[in-house]
């Protein structure tokens, strides 16, 4: 960990950005390429990874986004809250636009939002995916960003971090959309592409993050917390209402409870 953040502390921001989203992305594939060593997953098992996934995300909202952009806010009482709060509230009704104007599907496969579309089923899901991964890309890349302008409260091991926990929360997402394809008729080769393809904008979204935070300096508050936002309404539109569609719900609530305690230690102990 010390050897990974001293060498991106010597290189450009941008690219730092960049290798942290290729390896969001890389684990990601690495969850969908299960389908090439099954063709299941065990319910219970995967909702409880997902369940985790949603603990790791909200636990970076709040301690790698939140936190950081309260700080480094001027001011006191409210109007040093209020760049964080208006953040977070655009953040979300970001996705939500998204929602309501890109066709896409639910990963429960059963339920479908935004304009009506002629897309395949398959392609839909992929785009939904993607949408959701938006958010941190761009959360990976702002953090980085705010570290090569010199904010004191972003710091290059709360990147690298946040990247790994992005990253470790990927991986159900991978298996999540990979292994109901298969289980649909796909070849393992189309059902691990579409998986590992549902990531490919957080490298992309990571170098714009970076780069945008050089050009808009002052605006970092409130891009951390739209980050933040975006991601707290992903985890609460998307990834808990799809582990509570089976019997066991217990199972994921807990996964959720070891993600969060996991996520939030090694942010507080690490950063």
């Amino acid at each position: 960990m010390d050897e990974l953040v001293s060498y991106l502390s010597g290189i450009d921001p941008v690219l730092a950005a960049l290798y942290a989203g290729l390896f969001t992305w890389g684990v990601t594939a690495a969850g969908a390429a299960l389908v090439y060593l099954f063709k299941d997953v065990n319910k219970k098992l995967l909702n409880g990874m997902l369940g985790f996934t949603g603990g790791v995300m909200v636990a970076a909202s709040f301690w790698s986004l939140l936190s950081p952009a309260i700080e480094m806010s001027e001011g006191s009482g409210f109007s040093k809250v209020a760049p964080a709060a208006i953040g977070f509230v655009l953040g979300a009704l970001f996705i939500f636009g998204l929602d309501k104007l890109m066709p896409h599907l639910h990963i429960n496969f059963k339920q479908s939002e935004g304009p009506k579309s002629s897309l395949q089923r398959t392609t839909l899901l992929t785009i939904a995916i993607a949408l959701h991964n938006i958010p941190e890309g761009l959360a990976v890349g702002v953090l980085f960003g705010g570290v090569a302008a010199g904010v004191p409260e972003a710091s290059i091991g709360g990147a690298v971090l946040l990247a790994m926990g992005i990253g470790l929360q990927n991986f159900p997402e991978g298996i999540a959309v990979s292994m109901p394809l298969r289980r649909m008729g796909l070849s393992r080769w189309k059902s691990f592409t579409y998986g590992q393809l549902s990531a490919i904008v957080e490298p992309v979204f990571a170098v714009l993050g970076a780069m945008a935070v050089g050009f808009f300096m002052p605006v970092l508050p409130y891009a951390l917390s739209f980050a933040a936002g975006a991601m707290i309404f992903v985890v609460i539109e998307e990834v808990i209402p799809e582990t509570q569609q089976e019997q066991h719900s217990d199972i994921p609530i807990l996964g959720f409870v070891i993600g969060f305690v996991i996520m939030m230690m090694l942010d507080v102990a690490l950063s």
